[in-house]
């Protein structure tokens, strides 16, 4: 998904759909809605685990984005593999049929995940026969891969089990697919070779990818470099300068596969550049770039094949290693740490007990540290993770996630400072993993600590040896510059159940370079039927600021953005006072009061 939040994952949702179907044009292709639904809140945080939430919760935190995108004109849907309610999603009626087609009028066509109908059986439904049945009747259209509905459709229907006009609106609405994508003018309409050599890995295209994966890298963290002679952004240690001698160390700075991340199966890294490269082309004639891998990814080995799943990294000597990166770094003006997941260490089935930085690359960053060198760690994910120690004692960070194709050049405009940082966190980012799960709109409890309460309070809702709040919230990320916020102004203090308010703050670039900043809206519903998450996402936009320019931002409060699901499975919109925030993540928000009447 696109992070913890349903307001975030809604509107990418639909930007999603439409940029990969457009007009179903030449060049676009059917968006496949997955999974559907519930499928990241397995038990244990563990791949294709149990399932159990109440509908009250679905239809308020997990079903928003699946609703926007069945609006939005998604091509078809695909059910996931968990149990809704106890039911597989493949065979359940109540969430294929009464939510999908007849609550949402969605009418495209569902397809199930991989093999799914035969895994019903394994869930306790029957045999095939019975499990094809039971997702025919719930709604499913596309048998994936488990070849249940072509064994045994045929001696259903001749049992009675099935009618032949369920069969027949099924494969209405593959066909109908089939000829929204224009296959039936043209069956090899996506077939032509000769388009991949003019069209794919273009200049433009690869210029676009490049700003793109500069865009998603989120700075964590920037110290000021000790002795510097100012406190301003020049006094930090990002962007660094091309100049000196720089050590690359870690196995993720010479590697082509890893760039791309998971599920990237048409990827071709023979065309990819590693970041060593890319480094060494943004400082040519300025500064040297020494690198050594330092260490393997996990100390173990196996541990360490089971997150490769086809993209290898070179396997080491631990000792000869750690001492070759110590020597490079310890003759290095700046050290860059290039650490973390490897691309298919997230993704489907990746599931890791710790999410903390794996064991080996860990004991090598301590030692790097304990040299008292500038030092940036840049940290390769695609998940959440526990980045404590990193916090306390690295002076800089910067997550870098798997940026794609254009990854290596990327980091470095960044990096340098060619281009400015302006990432948010789309998850919050834990201190302990027994925090997990962690998520800024949560419930509030009727013993509350304080938001950054940093000492232990009994009987109150708190960890003896840990702080509530998370590491880094939801929607942070910081700039090479700051930015100031003023108060939150509202066009009114009350607004009826058909009307709308206009909440405004002024921005300004207090700093001494140009960068885009995005500003957050965030509402809290103080009274209602439902106790109502601390904090909701309702609005965010993107701003670019020239060094000391301010601008107006306004969001346009109306009541649909207020409404929730009640026990009901009701949308509500209950009166009474709502606070409204903004700031540039969910943490440090100015406040205004809004009474609906």
């Amino acid at each position: 998904g696109n992070g913890e939040d349903p307001f975030l994952g809604s509107r990418i949702g639909e930007a999603m759909i439409r940029g990969f179907q457009g007009n179903y044009g030449r060049e676009n292709v059917m968006a496949c809605v997955k999974h559907y639904a519930l499928y990241g809140a397995a038990e244990a945080g563990r791949d294709y685990n149990t399932v159990d939430m109440s509908r009250q919760r679905m239809f308020n935190q997990y079903f928003p984005p699946f609703k926007a995108a069945a609006e939005a004109g998604a091509g078809s849907f695909m059910s996931s593999f968990n149990v809704v309610d106890g039911i597989p999603a493949t065979g359940n009626r109540w969430l294929l049929t009464d939510v999908l087609r007849d609550r949402w009028h969605y009418d495209g066509f569902l397809v199930t995940d991989y093999g799914a109908i035969g895994e019903m059986v394994a869930h306790g439904v029957g045999d095939l026969k019975t499990a094809s049945v039971q997702a025919l009747h719930a709604g499913t259209d596309m048998d994936m891969c488990s070849d249940a509905f072509a064994k045994t459709l045929a001696e259903a229907v001749k049992a009675g089990k099935v009618g032949v006009e369920e069969i027949d609106r099924a494969c209405r609405r593959v066909l109908e697919a089939k000829y929204k994508l224009g296959l039936f003018t043209d069956p090899y309409r996506f077939c032509d070779a000769r388009r991949a050599k003019t069209e794919l890995y273009t200049a433009e295209h690869r210029a676009a990818a490049r700003q793109m994966a500069a865009e998603t890298f989120v700075l964590l963290k920037n110290d000021r470099v000790p002795g510097a002679a100012s406190n301003g952004e020049d006094s930090r240690l990002l962007p660094l300068k091309k100049e000196g001698t720089i050590a690359l160390i870690g196995p993720l700075g010479d590697t082509r596969s890893n760039v791309v991340g998971c599920w990237s199966t048409g990827d071709t890294p023979d065309r990819y550049s590693t970041l060593r490269e890319g480094m060494e082309r943004a400082v040519a004639g300025k500064a040297r770039i020494v690198y050594a891998q330092g260490c393997n990814i996990y100390d173990d080995e196996a541990v360490q094949e089971a997150g490769t799943f086809g993209r290898p990294i070179l396997r080491v000597d631990k000792q000869a290693a750690r001492a070759e990166a110590l020597r490079l770094a310890g003759e290095a003006d700046v050290i860059v740490c290039a650490m973390g997941e490897l691309a298919e260490m997230s993704g489907e089935c990746a599931s890791r007990s710790d999410l903390s930085l794996p064991d080996a690359q860990a004991d090598l960053l301590r030692r790097l540290v304990a040299l008292g060198k500038p030092l940036v760690l840049l940290h390769f994910s695609g998940r959440p993770t526990v980045l404590a120690w990193e916090n306390e004692h690295v002076p800089a960070i910067m997550n870098v996630w798997f940026g794609g194709s254009e990854l290596a050049d990327a980091i470095p405009d960044v990096l340098f400072g060619d281009k400015v940082p302006s990432g948010k966190l789309t998850v919050t980012m834990p201190r302990s993993l027994g925090q997990v799960p962690l998520y800024y709109n949560h419930l509030p409890t009727g013993r509350p600590v304080r938001e950054g309460e940093q000492a232990f309070r009994k009987y109150r809702s708190n960890y003896l040896d840990v702080r509530n709040d998370p590491l880094y919230p939801f929607g942070f990320g910081l700039s090479y510059t700051t930015f100031r916020y003023s108060d939150v102004a509202l066009s009114s203090t009350t607004m009826g159940p058909t009307g709308s308010v206009e909440a405004s703050v002024t921005v300004t670039n207090t700093g001494g370079r140009d960068a885009d900043e995005i500003v957050q809206l965030y509402i809290h519903d103080r009274v209602a039927s439902l106790s109502r998450p601390v904090k909701e996402l309702k609005g965010f936009r993107r701003i670019r600021l020239k060094a000391g320019e301010s601008r107006r931002v306004n969001f346009t409060i109306t009541p649909s953005l207020l409404t929730f699901y009640n026990n009901d499975l009701r949308e509500v919109l209950d009166p009474g006072d709502f606070d409204v925030m903004i700031g540039p993540n969910s943490r440090d928000v100015k406040a205004a009061v809004l009474k609906v009447e």
